[in-house]
């Protein structure tokens, strides 16, 4: 396959077959992303793809699965590939919250599981895709988060995050809040920006009782992915307000 010749803007969307992920995808791909939708499942990826590309969106389903890393590799070839470059990676992979479970009685497993999806294999697929995202000239990294990671909310006695909190997904947020800092900091003598993404309180199949819609969700990751040169990096952000660590 031969690398492309435009200039248009690469972005890679994980966990992006359903939910605000292929919400995201969309949108990027409107303003004339071409998008690549990450889905652990190739069939479900190849058929959340198609539906975008019925609506003549340049979408291109790709796998990336949490319990292969082997698939980070394969992507990261293929991306280098085709397009010798990656503009936009949105971290949109994740599982979901069980709100049966606090810090005291969480079962080990389910925490350990929890970051295993949700931070290590976030930070791992980064670090392995950060070459291509070097080589554009403006690489934007998003991670999508949760104000239910955020420490401040927390403490806070009138916060709706107050009383029994689910400690693996909770956790789990605040590290890669931690990452977000971390990796901006990082990268601060390069034009690459990274930051992190609260959705919202959005209705997906995990979260049936949510208050608003994946294309409502997937507006701040959007944003951040599409940050002019002067837009900020290393914070955390809900529809362009800043959400507090």
């Amino acid at each position: 396959m031969s690398r492309r010749s435009d200039d248009r803007r690469v972005a890679l969307v994980t966990g992006a077959n359903r939910g605000i992920g292929l919400a995201v995808c969309r949108q990027l791909a409107e303003r004339g992303v071409v998008v690549l939708l990450g889905a652990r499942d190739a069939a479900a990826g190849d058929a959340a793809a198609r539906t975008l590309q019925a609506d003549g969106l340049e979408v291109r389903p790709i796998v990336i699965d949490t319990d292969h890393r082997e698939t980070f590799d394969a992507a990261r070839e293929a991306i280098e590939r085709e397009f010798g470059k990656l503009d936009i990676l949105v971290n949109n992979i994740g599982i979901g919250c069980d709100w049966a479970y606090t810090a005291a009685n969480v079962p080990m497993p389910l925490l350990r599981n929890t970051f295993e999806i949700n931070f290590f294999s976030v930070v791992e697929l980064t670090q392995r895709l950060l070459p291509l995202v070097r080589k554009s000239p403006a690489g934007r990294i998003v991670n999508q988060s949760s104000a239910i990671g955020s420490l401040a909310g927390h403490a806070t006695p009138e916060s709706w995050a107050m009383g029994d909190r689910p400690l693996a997904y909770s956790a789990s947020k605040t590290a890669l809040n931690a990452f977000t800092v971390h990796l901006a900091c990082a990268l601060r003598d390069t034009p690459i920006k990274v930051n992190a993404a609260h959705p919202g309180i959005v209705k997906t199949d995990p979260n049936p009782n949510g208050l608003i819609t994946p294309e409502e969700g997937a507006r701040t990751s959007v944003a951040l992915a599409l940050l002019p040169d002067d837009g900020p990096t290393g914070g955390f952000f809900h529809l362009g307000e800043a959400v507090p660590w």
